[in-house]
């Protein structure tokens, strides 16, 4: 067995010890944001106290995380409760602890995939191939940025550039996007990257303000056995926002592999600060 120093960035983070009926954990200094751990890191995190859970079944098909309040660097406990088990899908409550005061709290939904008749409506978007693509420069950005190698085709933030205008008219990104050292992609990487993202109102605005998410959505459209056949590919990550407005906006995104297979799909809702 590897040991923990050998173990990729990604995998450290969600660490995760057994203690009696919940999990310790320890925040990352590789995954770190302007204020604590980036979310992303923070969801899939939680996922992995219910993949590690004896009582697991199946895969997860859904994961809601609510950010209560922001994680402080250092340890925290976490709890996965299984609330109810049905014949196909696992229901659970999931809680993060630090100081004995909940932090964040989250349900997920496993279940036991079968072979049915299936189509995906959204279409793949035109993009060029990776490699015509240029990685952007985490130079001055938070540390969980150097974790991924990000090419962004559409929609590098405004609040990042050089031109002078005020606001663009678009939310939208565009962009190719792997784990940094290269992993192969499961649910947990599948899980970090749909949040590795930057701010929605970053890209339209020059100005960066303070945010934070309040609550994560996401939506697994393979299983297991699928993610294992993509091996550490790139995947593309399609985001966009619907409105802001006094103080909130949301944000819906899209995971596609390079052949255009549908992996996840996410919303999430933020609190921005003038």
């Amino acid at each position: 067995m590897k040991s923990i120093k050998e173990n990729h960035p990604l995998d450290i983070a969600t660490q995760l010890i057994r203690k009696e009926d919940h999990y310790l954990g320890h925040t990352s200094d590789h995954y770190a944001n302007m204020v604590g751990p980036f979310g992303g890191i923070t969801a899939a995190t939680m996922l992995n106290a219910v993949l590690q859970h004896t009582e697991h079944i199946g895969d997860p098909v859904s994961l809601t995380i609510n950010y209560a309040a922001p994680v402080s660097d250092g340890s925290f406990e976490i709890k996965a409760t299984p609330a109810r088990t049905n014949r196909a899908t696992q229901h659970w409550f999931i809680e993060l602890f630090q100081d004995d005061e909940i932090v964040i709290t989250g349900t997920a939904v496993f279940a036991k995939r079968r072979e049915t008749w299936s189509s995906t409506e959204l279409k793949f978007p035109a993009v060029p191939n990776p490699e015509e693509a240029y990685p952007i420069s985490s130079k001055g950005l938070p540390s969980w940025v150097r974790q991924y190698d990000i090419k962004i085709i559409q929609g590098l933030p405004s609040a990042f550039s050089h031109h002078v205008q005020t606001e663009v008219p678009s939310s939208t990104t565009l962009q190719w996007i792997h784990d940094e050292p290269k992993r192969n992609i499961d649910f947990l990487s599948l899980t970090a990257i749909c949040d590795a993202f930057f701010p929605r109102i970053y890209v339209r605005r020059k100005q960066i303000v303070p945010i934070g998410t309040i609550s994560l959505t996401i939506y697994f459209h393979v299983d297991s056995k699928q993610l294992q056949t993509y091996g550490d590919e790139v995947v593309l990550g399609h985001a966009t926002a619907n409105q802001f407005h006094n103080g909130f906006f949301d944000q819906t995104a899209e995971i596609w592999s390079p052949k255009g297979d549908l992996l996840a799909t996410s919303s999430q809702f933020v609190y921005y600060k003038e």
